[in-house]
C-alpha cells in the first residue's frame, strides 16, 4: 500500500509527477492517508469515468456516523447537495438545473463580457497586475453573487470565506469559515424572505415557502451556500490556470491571438491540461466495488482525480503537451461525469472563454511577470489553482 500522496508539499506545486507515479503503480490504488485511514485513489481515465457512475456514495453523514471526525463544520456546509445520493440528490438538483442551462448562460454572456471589460478597463498598458486578484477572482464571484442576489458590499467577504473553506489541513480555519458563510446566508435568506427580488435565492425561498415537501429550511440554506461557493471557486482557478498555460506556451497563445474564433474549443484543452478540480469531492464505497478489475474495499473513501485522468496517456496521447487542436479534448473530466457532473459547467466554460477573449483583445502582448518556481499554488487537494498570477501588460 502506498503512503499518502498528499503529504508532500511539492504535490501542491506540481501534482502531475505524483499522479503519473500513482497511475504507473495502478490506476486504482490503495493509499494510506494518515497511518490510520486507507483510501482508494483513482488516476486512470477509464477508471475515473467508471468511478463517477459506480455505486459509490457521496453521503458523508452515513460515512462519518460511526467515525467521529472531531470537526465543527456548520451543517449547511458539511451536508450540501454534493453530500447526498439519489433520490435526495435528484430532487435538489432539479430545483436549480434551469438556472445553469446553456440557454440561460447565453443570456448571461453580455453581462459577463461587460464585467470583464470593466475589470480590465482599469488596467494601464505597461504595468503589472495580479490576474487572480484583479480579474479571475472578482469576475466569477460577482456573477454568482449577482445571480443569488448578494449585495455588492458583501462580495469581498464571501470570497474570503470561500477561499478559507478550501484550506486543506487547516481545520480551524475551514470550520470558522463554514460558520461565517452559513451565518451570512441565513441572514440573507431572512432578508429576501421579507423583501423578495428576482434573484435565484428568492426563487428558492419561494419554493421552500410554498411547498415545504420539496425543500426543507436546512436544504434551502445548504443549497444557497453550495451555489455560492461552487459557483466561483473553481472558475477562478480555471481562469488562472488557463492564462498561465497560454503564457507558458507562446505558440499556442499566438494561435489564439490570430484565431480568436478558436477560443471556445481551446477552453476544453486548457481545462484538460490543468484541471481546476484536481480531486473530485468525497465519495466512499458502502459495499465492495469493482473498477476495471481493481477492487475498492467496502468502507473505503475514494478519491477520483480528474486532474490525473486528464493526463492519462491511454486517453490523451502526449498528455503533458498543451495542444489547442487536440481532437478529443472535449472528452476531459474536468467537470466530472454522470449524475454529479458539475451543474455550473456551462457557466464556468463561458466565463473562461469570455475572459480569454477580452484579455487577448485588450492586451495581446501580455507576459508572465514571474518565473514558474516563484508562483504559489493553493494548498488544496480539491482545487488546483494559483494564489496569485503576476502578469505584465
Amino acid at each position: 500500500m502506498a503512503s499518502s500522496p498528499f503529504a508532500d508539499p511539492a504535490f501542491y506545486a506540481d501534482r502531475y509527477p505524483t499522479y503519473a507515479s500513482l497511475r504507473a503503480a495502478s490506476p486504482v490504488l490503495q493509499v494510506s492517508l494518515d497511518g490510520a485511514t486507507t483510501a482508494t485513489v483513482v488516476t486512470g481515465y477509464d477508471e475515473a469515468r467508471q468511478a463517477f457512475t459506480a455505486p459509490l456514495s457521496k453521503d458523508t453523514g452515513a460515512y462519518f456516523a460511526d467515525r467521529p471526525s472531531g470537526r465543527s463544520l456548520h451543517p449547511a456546509v458539511a451536508r450540501t447537495m454534493l453530500a447526498t445520493d439519489p433520490p435526495e440528490h435528484t430532487r435538489l438538483r432539479r430545483l436549480v438545473t434551469k438556472a445553469f442551462t446553456p440557454s440561460r448562460v447565453d443570456d448571461l454572456r453580455p453581462y459577463i463580457r461587460s464585467l470583464a471589460e470593466q475589470l480590465v478597463g482599469m488596467w494601464e498598458p505597461g504595468t503589472e497586475v495580479d490576474l487572480i486578484e484583479d480579474l479571475a477572482g472578482p469576475l466569477p464571484v460577482t456573477v454568482i453573487c449577482q445571480l443569488l442576489g448578494v449585495p455588492p458590499v458583501d462580495r469581498s467577504s464571501i470570497r474570503s470565506w470561500s477561499t478559507d473553506l478550501f484550506a486543506t489541513g487547516d481545520h480551524e480555519r475551514i470550520d470558522a469559515a463554514s460558520h461565517a458563510l452559513a451565518g451570512y446566508m441565513a441572514e440573507l435568506i431572512a432578508t429576501k424572505r421579507s423583501s423578495p427580488d428576482r434573484s435565484l435565492l428568492s426563487d428558492l425561498i419561494a419554493v421552500r415557502d410554498s411547498d415545504a415537501g420539496r425543500l426543507s429550511e436546512h436544504e434551502l440554506l445548504s443549497l444557497s451556500v453550495l451555489l455560492l461557493v461552487a459557483g466561483h471557486e473553481t472558475t477562478t482557478a480555471g481562469i488562472g490556470n488557463a492564462v498561465l498555460a497560454l503564457l507558458q506556451h507562446p505558440t499556442e497563445l499566438e494561435h489564439l491571438r490570430t484565431s480568436p474564433h478558436c477560443i471556445p474549443s481551446a477552453v476544453d484543452e486548457l481545462l484538460r491540461y490543468d484541471s481546476p478540480v484536481s480531486i473530485a469531492t468525497w465519495r466512499w464505497a458502502p459495499d465492495e466495488v469493482d473498477l476495471s478489475g481493481a477492487t475498492v474495499p467496502a468502507g473505503s473513501p475514494v478519491f477520483v482525480c480528474p486532474g490525473a485522468a486528464n493526463r492519462d496517456p491511454a486517453r490523451f496521447p502526449d498528455p503533458d503537451r498543451l495542444d489547442l487542436g487536440r481532437a478529443n479534448a472535449a472528452s476531459h473530466l474536468a467537470f466530472g461525469h454522470g449524475i454529479h457532473r458539475c451543474l455550473g459547467a456551462p457557466l464556468a466554460h463561458a466565463e473562461i472563454e469570455i475572459v480569454l477573449g477580452v484579455l487577448l483583445e485588450h492586451f495581446p502582448g501580455m507576459q508572465l511577470a514571474a518565473s514558474a518556481d516563484q508562483l504559489v499554488w493553493r494548498h488544496s487537494r480539491l482545487v488546483r489553482g494559483l494564489v496569485s498570477l503576476p502578469v505584465r501588460l
